[in-house]
Parts: C-alpha cells; structure tokens; sequence
C-alpha cells in the first residue's frame, strides 16, 4: 500500500507560491517568486533529494506537472534525483491536458479524484510524493488523503500568497514524528494525521 507524502517548501505564514522562480507563479499579481533559493544549503538539498530518489511515484497537478516537466527530462541523469524522477510513475491531474503527456511514465488521472486515489495507493509500495502542486494538496487534505507531511519551512514572512492550509481546510490534529534544522534556519518538520478520536 502507497503511503500519500506532501512535501512542501512553504514560508512561515504558509505561503507555498513560486518558490524557486519570480515566473513561476504570478497568478493574483503575486511578484515576491524565487524566496527559497537564498536558503538553499546541504541539508536543504540532501532532504529533497533523498525525498525524491526515495519516492515510488509522483502525483501532481497541471501547473507543477508543466513546470517539471520543461526542465526535469533535459536534467543530468547521472543525478540519483534526477534519475528516479524521470523514471517513476508520474500521476497528473488536469481538466486540460490531454491523455498524451510527452513526459515518460506520465499518466493523466480520471476526474474522480478519491477513487483514483485509492487505486494509486493500492497499486503502490513505497511513497506517492505531491511536490508544489497547491490546489491538488488541499483536494487532498479536504479527502484526508494526506497520510504524511514534509514540510520545509523557511526563515521569512510574505504576507500574502497561495498557502497550503487556506480557510477552508476543515481543522485536523497532527503528531509531529521528525525535525531537522538546516545551518540557513529552514526547519524540516514531517509530521502524521492523528485519527479522530
């Protein structure tokens, strides 16, 4: 069985919008793109890597899923990251794209969100990593499909911008399972649902 992973670069009031590029994102005038770079260290790096190297498959959203794939296929191969990204399954979901990704092992997913899903966890052994992908991981979060948080929280306040608990998430107890802090101040923290009681 899949174990569904979100791992998130966010700010400290949660923002999660164009992290590593001023273009990447711009959607509601937001121009504050590329704040994670300047925090980018060894364990920033190792974590991410290992993060996807580790993951069995990847589930994404149109916009992420575009993103990644103009730049991760043309990558050095020789990377382990770089290697396992190309080579898993890669699952999209999109109103407008078409069934023909050009990306290798991608597959674009039926609308029925909670039901594909569970076919992916159940056809899975290993992690299912959501990378970005913002409007996906609070679809998520609104199934409890989540089963594993890891996020990347960076030393800076945007004030604004696409966050990953907006107010609709429906409020929910988390167990915090493992920290690291990076030498830039970014504190990795992964964390669990805990069942309702």
């Amino acid at each position: 069985m899949g174990n569904l992973v979100a791992v998130e670069f966010m700010s400290l009031d949660g923002v999660m919008q164009s992290v590593l590029s001023a273009d990447e994102d711009r959607e509601g005038g937001f121009d504050q793109g590329g704040w994670v770079l300047p925090y980018v260290d060894e364990v920033v790096e190792t974590f991410m890597s290992s993060a996807t190297a580790g993951a069995s498959a990847m589930l994404v959203g149109r916009k992420t899923y575009e993103i990644f794939a103009a730049t991760w296929p043309h990558a050095d191969p020789a990377d382990p990251a770089v290697a396992a990204m190309n080579a898993m399954p890669k699952y999209v979901v999109s109103r407008t794209l078409g069934d023909d990704l050009g990306w290798a092992n991608s597959l674009r997913l039926g609308p029925d969100l909670s039901a594909e899903v569970a076919r992916i966890k159940s056809a899975t052994e290993g992690d299912i990593v959501v990378l970005g992908s913002g409007e996906l991981l609070r679809a998520l979060v609104a199934l409890d499909a989540v089963d594993e948080y890891r996020l990347l929280v960076f030393p800076l306040v945007l004030g604004r911008g696409k966050r990953l608990f907006d107010e609709e998430t429906v409020p929910s107890r988390l167990s915090l399972v493992d920290t690291k802090t990076s030498t830039s101040g970014v504190l990795i923290a992964t964390y669990r649902p805990v069942p309702p009681q």
